[in-house]
């Protein structure tokens, strides 16, 4: 073997040696743990509150405000449908048999109380009119007979038991007519047109049917020329009281504990948004549903504008309790943190910002119940909290 050969075989070698301690280092150095300020920095989180500096201009567009103490009031939430009061819906039926002979208001119309829905021609009503001109006529004459009688008994002319018997027969003619009368005016007759029946001899076989209640035709099945007979379905009109409407929830079970009779219910609809209906709790169901595990919750609202209607969709929040005095702010001033957590930052000079966990309880209206984490008084971002907590993760990520 010469020279140059042996140089080349421990150039490989060497060279192979050196690959192996290379690998071997890179092993080392993999499986080795970080030094301890490395893994301090990376491992755990920051110690201590964050807090931030902002300059003039970057505070400037923030919005403070005080914690304050205000009311929250003890609701419970729930999603129902608005009825008609059905204590104040009203089926017009004709009390006596006849055929319709006219019909002018139509669904939707209002309706004043005493205002005429439809006009049947009534066989009965015919009858009860032509016994109060018979008996009119009777009493007419038997006045007159009785008049003769009292004349011829001064003179002797008849015996005191004539002239009494003619009394008798007298009075029992003005029973007769004030009967008569009665049953007339129980068809809706007034004492006027009562008494225009009998001067003119000219009985009136139409019987008109008047609304009993002010309020909205909900439904018509009257057509002229149809039979109409008492308290047969369908009802020619119904009729409903506006002013006070039903609305319908479904609250769930575990709800059903906190509600009683005569709690205050208020509702909204989409139709008319930013307002609400004031009413009370007038029903609340014996059972729950066994399917929905749901408890059936029936109140009274107020629609004294005729706004609502039968139907819609309505949600309800109805108060459970005295309101309860707490700590709150504004729903901007409290950040959602990506672990779940809610914070609020904590400002004095309103250029120095601390972040400050806290607890919240429930959100009314524009502010959130702060149960944990703030003191009365205390200043915190409202408008451009989120801008702070972005901030904060720049800061925390370098």
């Amino acid at each position: 073997m010469d020279l140059r050969s042996l140089s080349a075989n421990k150039r490989r070698a060497i060279g192979g040696l050196a690959a192996v301690a290379a690998a071997i280092t890179t092993v080392f150095l993999l499986l080795s743990p970080p030094p301890a300020e490395h893994r301090r920095r990376d491992a755990e989180p920051p110690a201590g509150p964050i807090e931030l500096d902002l300059t003039e201009p970057q505070a400037a567009a923030l919005k403070s405000e005080k914690v304050l103490f205000r009311d929250f009031h003890q609701e419970k939430q729930a999603v129902g449908s608005i009825d008609f009061n059905q204590n104040r819906l009203v089926s017009v039926f004709t009390p006596y048999q006849g055929r319709i002979i006219s019909a002018a208001l139509n669904v939707g119309d209002p309706v004043e109380k005493d205002q005429v829905l439809f006009t049947i021609d009534s066989p009965d009503l015919l009858a009860a009119e032509s016994t109060l001109i018979a008996a009119a006529g009777s009493l007419v004459l038997q006045s007159k007979t009785l008049t003769r009688t009292k004349t011829l008994l001064k003179i002797g002319g008849i015996s005191q038991q004539q002239a009494d018997q003619t009394t008798a027969e007298q009075q029992s003619a003005e029973g007769a007519l004030k009967a008569a009368r009665d049953a007339v005016r129980m068809y809706g007759k007034s004492a006027e047109e009562i008494d225009r029946i009998v001067q003119d001899r000219l009985a009136d076989p139409r019987l008109v049917v008047k609304s009993p209640l002010k309020g909205y035709v909900t439904a018509r099945a009257a057509v002229p020329g149809q039979l109409a007979q008492p308290g047969v379905a369908p009802a020619p009109f119904v009729v409903a009281d506006t002013t006070t409407m039903w609305m319908v929830a479904n609250v769930v079970e575990s709800d059903a504990a906190a509600l009683q009779l005569g709690q205050e219910v208020l509702a909204s609809v989409s139709a008319y948004p930013g307002r609400t209906f004031a009413g009370t709790i007038t029903v609340l169901g014996p059972s729950v549903d066994p399917t929905t595990r749901r408890l059936f919750v029936r109140s009274e609202i107020a629609d004294p504008e005729h706004l609502l209607r039968a139907g819609m969709f309505a949600n309800f929040v109805i108060r459970t309790g005295d309101p309860i005095s707490s700590l709150s702010v504004s729903q901007s001033a409290v950040v959602r943190e990506g672990d779940g957590s809610m914070i609020c930052w904590v400002t004095k000079n309103l250029r120095h910002f601390t972040r400050r966990p806290v607890t919240i309880g429930v959100r009314q209206g524009e502010f959130v119940q702060i149960l944990s984490g703030l003191q009365a008084e205390e200043t915190v971002v409202g408008d451009g909290a989120i801008f702070l907590s972005n901030q904060a993760a720049i800061q925390t990520s370098r």
